[in-house]
Order: C-alpha cells, then structure tokens, then sequence
C-alpha cells in the first residue's frame, strides 16, 4: 500500500513539473505564442517574406506590418539564416551585453505586463537553445559582431 501510494506522489508530481527547456518546442509552445502576440503584423494577408521585407523596408515599416514570422521556415531566416539574429535583436529585453540595456523594439508586443513578457522571452530563449540566444548577425555591423560557427551550433529550434 505505501510503494502504491508513493508511486501515485511521484506521477502526480511528474505531471505538475513545469516545461523544460528541452521540451519547448515551435508547435506546442512558439507557434501559439506568436499567433497571441505578433500575428497580427508578421502574419497578415499582405506580411512579406523577409526577402521582400528587406526590398522594401520603408514602406513596409510605414504600412506597420513586419516580416512574416507565420511559419517555422520564415521563423528560421529570422534566427539562424540570411538575416540572422533579427528575431533575437527584436525581442531581446535589453540584458544581452549587445544590447546596451535596451530593449528590442519589439520587446513590448511580448505581454502585457513585465512578468508576462518576461515569461514569454524565456520560452523563446529556451527554444532557440542555450547559448543560441544572440543579437549577432550574418556579416558583422556597426559594434554587432558576425555570429560565429560555434554560435550558430547552438541554435537548437526544435519543430
């Protein structure tokens, strides 16, 4: 009766443990995240690819619509492909060293409170993988150094 009893606790406490970030992946956890916060700019009818994005990003940012970050494919030029770090620089609550203690412009959008954007950025940092949370990009630019082989490894964006 006791070993039942004990093994009744353990599964019930295995259920009430929270997500690890090993187990953060796009469609359980990103993907509703930012279908709740980002879609409403980075997945409208008219949301360009960031090809097009970056064609012509005046009248894109003027018409307040983002590139698309609907799909995992799209995601992934944002983090780990042409225009690397985007996602990161965006989001990013500003206590990367890069940062300079601020915010991305996009930092905001992640809640409505503190906690809630707090909260959010993590499942974000969890998913792109430790480490793997940097505002580098492709090519370096200004004081934001090239994103290197050993950076780029830790990028872990399970689908």
């Amino acid at each position: 009766m006791i070993k039942l009893k004990f093994l009744s606790v353990l599964a019930g406490a295995a259920i009430a443990l929270p997500v690890m970030a090993a187990d953060v992946t796009y469609r359980a956890d990103v993907e509703p995240l930012l279908k709740k916060y980002c879609y409403d700019c980075h997945a409208a009818p008219d949301a360009p690819s960031m090809a097009e994005f970056k064609l012509d990003e005046a009248k894109y940012k003027k018409e307040k619509v983002g590139p698309r970050t609907d799909t995992y494919e799209h995601l992934l030029q944002l983090i780990n492909g042409k225009s690397t770090g985007a996602f990161m620089r965006r989001l990013d609550d500003g206590t990367n060293p890069l940062a300079k203690g601020k915010p991305g412009n996009m930092y905001k959008y992640l809640g409505d409170t503190d906690a809630e954007r707090a909260a959010n950025l993590k499942i974000l940092k969890d998913w792109v993988g430790e480490g793997g949370w940097n505002l580098n990009r492709m090519s370096a630019r200004g004081d934001v150094p090239a994103l290197t082989k050993e950076q780029m490894d830790k990028v872990k964006v399970k689908y």
